[in-house]
């Protein structure tokens, strides 16, 4: 699923390229992915001719400032927004632009478009087809958001505050809660074992337990873990695409995620993985003692 360094990259990028761009058309072969309006007409008749005035993020979640409206997508699992210009083929959407919105298999599952005034088109290609795309109005979007943890990489997201959060929560073991979207957002499966490895700590540790160093080490560690990935453009071992198709280059610094029996890049321990909440988790045994 992507994770906060995914949606930034993804908005970072459209900010770039369809800011005061306007809606003229879009098509999708699943309706069910239209979650509000549940009607697609109705959607269809709200999208065309709207401004794209704002793009941003908050925790896993694209918004598209339009005015009075608000286009709320969320990737999901296997979603990810895509920059191009495709034609349909013998039933099947092909890219014009050479590349990997070409050739990479995980960028053909395309299941709705936005028709762009620049010619362009915005799609949304997900294998799974569980993304969630909404358009609402701006009491509907701060109903939405209100549900939200804070943001781990907004400047009020101190040290202080962190420890703060974990108090109130008071009970847990800490890789639920930092994957918990009500405590902090943005923070999945990958960011959250990778936080854990580098700050030693047992993803299974309950966070009344944590000692005050401790909780420093995974505030210093979660920070710049995103950071990094950010700036790598993500991670795609799985379904991740950027906006252009193209992989993001997380996986030359990934230490624990989804590389069990593989030696610890700090201690040469073998990784293993644990299931917490019937999700994988992978840590080192030696390096993350419970």
């Amino acid at each position: 699923m992507p994770e906060l360094p995914e949606v930034e990259n993804t908005v970072r990028f459209l900010e770039n390229k369809v800011l005061q761009k306007t809606f003229l058309d879009v098509w999708t072969d699943f309706k069910k992915m239209i979650k509000k309006p549940k009607d697609f007409g109705e959607f269809k008749k709200g999208i065309k001719g709207k401004r794209i005035e704002k793009i941003w993020r908050r925790g896993k979640n694209i918004i598209f400032g339009l005015g009075s409206k608000y286009l709320l997508i969320h990737q999901k699992l296997t979603g990810h927004l895509l920059l191009g210009r495709w034609k349909l083929e013998n039933g099947k959407w092909q890219s014009e632009i050479e590349g990997p919105l070409k050739k990479d298999p995980m960028n053909k599952f395309l299941h709705l478009i936005f028709y762009l005034d620049s010619g362009e088109q915005l799609a949304l290609s997900d294998l799974r087809k569980f993304a969630k795309v909404e358009l609402l109005s701006k009491e509907e979007l701060e109903k939405e958001l209100e549900k939200l943890g804070p943001d781990p990489l907004e400047r009020g997201f101190t040290l202080e505050k962190f420890r703060e959060i974990l108090k109130k929560k008071k009970r847990g073991k800490i890789k639920k809660v930092l994957m918990d979207q009500s405590v902090i957002s943005g923070i999945g499966n990958i960011y959250s074992d990778e936080t854990l490895w580098k700050a030693k700590i047992h993803p299974l540790k309950e966070i009344s337990k944590l000692t005050d160093k401790e909780i420093e080490r995974i505030y210093f560690a979660l920070r710049e873990i995103l950071t990094k990935s950010i700036k790598l453009g993500g991670e795609s071992i799985s379904d991740y695409r950027r906006p252009d198709g193209k992989k993001g280059d997380f996986e030359k610094i990934r230490s624990v995620y989804r590389r069990e029996g593989e030696e610890c890049r700090r201690c040469g321990a073998k990784i293993r993985r644990l299931k917490i909440n019937n999700r994988s988790s992978y840590f080192c045994p030696v390096c993350q003692k419970l």
